[in-house]
């Protein structure tokens, strides 16, 4: 069956952007030099030595190259769906650092050594970065910074914290595989509220009631979204040559199950955009089935979650909503 007649109105007008000439990639992401290389050493430097000793560390080790960070993987392989339509970028990627451009130097000459096709930057000299997203639009921003992160999400903007890692990039492996908590990442998490709130019972009750109405978007939605625009290309692509390899990949991983299921499959379905695999998982525990889906970088909103999937895969935290609130101080 031709994958086209399955498209969603929102795929279709996506796809029909995307074909329309313009040179302005369908997704941009921006990120720090200290997401996609590993400066670690660099970073204590200026924390322990201050901005003076940091930058003659960087100048002095300017022409080594860096080795990958934690999102290395990720921004490599995001930058290779170009590859997809060459000629038309489907894909950006933005530096976007708190270096002043002398500092920065190290990192732009990092990315010319490991083959990364990123000619944007932004070097703030310490200035805080979120500010810069819309200009960029860019539809999601990632950093080690967690202040930064944390900024960028208080005032709307959508936000991940990379986590560190020790894993090694496994470079023979080319396809594209990113995972999203749904609540709280995906969509608003008012009814997260509803569970840590009242409970089970009551959140379960309150999804039942409203499992036709579609949930508010969350912060990393307009991303999620971006990325079904790529996706409907590869469909298209798909369905005129079957031998075609798919590169990206899209996983929904939620603690939700049945009956509350119901409200995030139709929440999708109102959006127009889907994932290519989801797992209802009853609270059982994530890592097992993001050991067997290797993502190149899992986004939730809860700690827990991440902290004990990060020996296994690379995690982003989104601190938004209520699960990221101060707990009130007891009377």
């Amino acid at each position: 069956m031709d994958d086209r007649v399955r498209e969603t109105p929102a795929e279709a007008a996506a796809r029909a952007r995307a074909h329309d000439g313009n040179t302005q990639a369908a997704l941009t992401i921006a990120i720090s030099s200290r997401a996609v290389f590993a400066l670690d050493d660099a970073n204590q430097v200026w924390q322990n030595e201050g901005i003076e000793a940091y930058r003659e560390h960087q100048r002095l080790y300017e022409e080594q190259p860096l080795a990958p960070g934690p999102a290395f993987g990720f921004v490599k392989r995001l930058l290779q769906l170009n590859g997809i339509r060459p000629g038309q970028p489907l894909v950006e990627v933005v530096l976007l650092s708190r270096n002043d451009p002398d500092t920065g130097l190290r990192a732009f000459n990092s990315i010319e050594h490991h083959g990364l096709p990123i000619t944007r930057a932004a070097f703030l000299s310490g200035s805080s970065p979120y500010r810069y997203l819309k200009p960029f639009d860019a539809s999601l921003f990632l950093s080690m910074n967690a202040d930064d992160v944390s900024e960028a999400i208080a005032e709307g903007y959508p936000a991940g914290l990379v986590l560190p890692t020790t894993l090694a990039d496994d470079g023979d492996d080319h396809e594209l595989r990113i995972a999203f908590d749904f609540d709280g990442v995906i969509a608003d998490d008012a009814s997260e509220a509803v569970y840590k709130n009242q409970g089970l019972e009551a959140f379960q009750l309150h999804e039942q009631a409203h499992a036709t109405e579609a949930m508010n978007p969350g912060p990393l939605k307009m991303f999620f979204e971006r990325l079904a625009t790529i996706q409907a290309i590869e469909r298209e692509l798909r369905a005129a040559d079957p031998a075609y390899r798919q590169r990206l990949r899209t996983a929904i991983i939620t603690a939700r199950d049945a009956p509350a299921h119901r409200r995030c499959v139709l929440t999708l379905r109102q959006w127009g955009i889907r994932a290519d695999q989801t797992f209802f998982l009853g609270g059982r525990a994530k890592k097992p089935i993001l050991d067997v889906f290797k993502p190149h970088l899992f986004f939730d909103d809860q700690r827990r979650h991440l902290d004990a999937a990060s020996s296994g895969v690379p995690c982003a935290h989104i601190p938004f909503g209520v699960r990221n609130r101060p707990e009130p101080a007891a009377a």
